[in-house]
Formats: C-alpha cells, structure tokens, sequence
C-alpha cells in the first residue's frame, strides 16, 4: 500500500511539474528580437534577401514536451523590405504579394515532431497571397532563461522553403526563382 503511495505521489509531482513547465510566450516585436527573412535567386546571377518588418505573433512551449508546442504568427504584407524602394513597390503588386487585396499573411502550426536533440519539424499552415497550403518548419531551440530586465525568453530558429507557385504567385522570372526559403528567429517573451 505504501509503495502505491509513493508512486502515485510521484507520478502526480511528475504531471504537475511538467505542466508548471509548459508556458505561452509573446514573440518579441517591440524590442525587435525576432525576425521573418527570405532568400530567393536573381535570374541565377545571385540572391535576393529581404524581411518582413511588422508582425506579431505567440507560442506555447514546454521543453519537457515539445510536441505539444503551438506556434500562431501573422505578418503585414506590406512591410517586405529588400533594400530597395522599386522592387518593393513591385513586390507589394498583384504580380507578387497583391498586398492591397492580402494585407496579411498567417502560420498557424498544426503538429510538432522531434527530429533530435533541440530540433523539431514544426508542420502548419501558411496563407500567402490569399492561398493557404502546408508547410514544414525544420525548427532548432535555441534556449530559454530568465532575461536581465526580470522577464523569461525562449529562442527558436526555423527555415522552410516554399514555391511561390504553389501560392497563386504569378510572375515567373525563371527556374532560379521559382522558389523562395523562409528564415525565422524569433524570440518570445513569458507572458
């Protein structure tokens, strides 16, 4: 009897514990520690980077029990920069992002699966130019800890490589083009 005790004691401090673990975070936008990045071809010459400056978005996450993480971000179309005003202004058009008919673009994670130590294949949904198609995040934790200003954080990095095809994206530059990786860090804040 005694021994029954103890183990459901045991199990019970093991299932509270973990769930003291699990925590919803607030992805860093205001103190600018997070970013959405992309790399494309240029007519097979070189690449392309550019970001999106305005998002926001969350994630829940417990190192005990990674897959059941969620992750929801929601970006502003209109705030792609590639450093250069003219190709933006493209970008932002119906050829590309037709940002005045889809001013946002979601991903929202619908499954989590650990790949090994500190990665993760975060599988969800994205929507871009008004379609909404799975993706695959191949996803590294980064770490997380109390922060110098009394708050805790928790860091992920993240790259997925999307046809813009696939996305009711129009022009065609070419083979070099056609596809475009997507970078992530974030960094969330404990709420």
């Amino acid at each position: 009897m005694l021994k029954k005790t103890f183990t459901a004691l045991a199990l019970g401090s093991a299932l509270f514990a973990g769930q003291a673990l699990a925590a919803d975070y607030a992805i860093d936008k205001a103190g600018q520690h997070a970013f959405v990045n992309f790399k494309t071809g240029h007519l097979g010459f070189s690449y392309m980077h550019g970001t999106f400056k305005d998002f926001d978005g969350s994630f829940s996450f417990d190192a005990a029990k990674p897959e059941a993480s969620k992750i929801e971000v929601t970006l502003k179309t209109a705030s792609i920069d590639t450093n250069h005003a003219e190709r933006d202004k493209h970008l932002r058009s119906d050829d590309f992002l037709n940002v005045s008919k889809h001013p946002t673009a979601t991903f929202k994670s619908t499954s989590v699966k650990s790949t090994g130590e500190g990665t993760a294949d975060v599988t969800g949904d994205l929507t871009l130019n008004g379609v909404t198609k799975p993706v695959v995040i191949a996803a590294q934790f980064i770490g997380e800890g109390k922060d110098p200003w009394g708050g805790y954080r928790a860091g992920f990095a993240g790259t997925t490589t999307i046809k813009m095809k696939d996305f009711g994206i129009k022009m065609d530059l070419g083979p070099a083009t056609e596809n475009v990786e997507l970078t992530f860090s974030v960094e969330g804040v404990r709420k």
